[in-house]
This record gives C-alpha cells, sequence and structure tokens, in this order.
C-alpha cells in the first residue's frame, strides 16, 4: 500500500461509502489523478467493489485515471467557442498530439481536456496550456502552439 494513500485512508477511518467522492477528491489532489492502485485500496477500505468506486467516480467528470501531461491543454467547449469551431480545434489538437481528450502522449508531455467554459467568451474559440491562455485559435495555430511546446522541450534537454 502506498504511504500516500495510507496516510489518506488514515484520515477516514471508520468512514462508510458516503464518504467516497471526498476520498477521491484528496487522492487525486495528492497524486494528480486516481490510479487503479488506489481505487482496489479505497475498495478494501471501504469494503466496496472497484465497480462500484469506478462508476461513481467516471459519472463526475472531476476525476481523471491517468496524470495530467507536462503540459495539460484545456480546450473550452461552451456556448461562445461552440459556436466558433471549438470541435474542429478539439479535433485538431487531438489529431496533431495523436491521443483523444482525457488521454495524456505517450512521453507525458501532453494532456487533453475538455473544459465547459474557461471564462473568456470574447477570445473564443479558446485553449488554455499549461496556464497560459490562447484565444481565436485556429487549426492551424493549434500546430503551431503543439510545436512551440515541443521546441521548448528540445531545449531544456
Amino acid at each position: 500500500m502506498s504511504n500516500k494513500i495510507k496516510q489518506i485512508l488514515d484520515k477516514y477511518k471508520n468512514c462508510s461509502r458516503d464518504q467516497l467522492i471526498p476520498l477521491l477528491q484528496e487522492v487525486q489532489d495528492n497524486d494528480g489523478y486516481i490510479s487503479r492502485g488506489a481505487v482496489v485500496q479505497i475498495g478494501e477500505h471501504l469494503d466496496l467493489p472497484a465497480s462500484k468506486i469506478y462508476g461513481v467516480a467516471t459519472f463526475y467528470n472531476q476525476f481523471r485515471f491517468e496524470p495530467k501531461g507536462k503540459h495539460h491543454i484545456l480546450i473550452c467547449r461552451g456556448t461562445a467557442c461552440h459556436v466558433k469551431s471549438s470541435l474542429e480545434i478539439l479535433k485538431s489538437m487531438e489529431e496533431e498530439l495523436g491521443i483523444k481528450a482525457g488521454n495524456t502522449t505517450r512521453d507525458g508531455l501532453f494532456s487533453i481536456e475538455v473544459v465547459a467554459c474557461l471564462g473568456a467568451c470574447g477570445l473564443a474559440p479558446l485553449i488554455n496550456v499549461s496556464d497560459e491562455f490562447y484565444g481565436s485559435v485556429t487549426t492551424e495555430s493549434v500546430k503551431e502552439i503543439i510545436r512551440t511546446y515541443r521546441r521548448k522541450e528540445e531545449n531544456y534537454e
């Protein structure tokens, strides 16, 4: 059992299944995601099958089962962004990185997450990469944004 997970579970001694969501939130806050091992440990602690834990965790889009990439990409799908073709931006990003939303590239550099709104509708369509905002994004600018981050990584090696 991971020491971090054990410490979190120790905070929830004698708890019941009604504490599952706060427990999952704390594990994810600590590790950045919910691993298979964490699901098993939580299940043993709460006397719940892993399938029940996955059922709850997959119902809420706040939970992730893979670590975020070094450069986590948020793609806004709010109304203004939707009207300005954010679905095409998402498809372009997925194609450029070779992953689907919710996944992380094999090298761990990039991950994609679709969000309901980034709160800057005047800049639609909008994405956020590693806490940096990019407005009026096009399918062509997606490629350049990714190239920029890849070049940064090459220069750091």
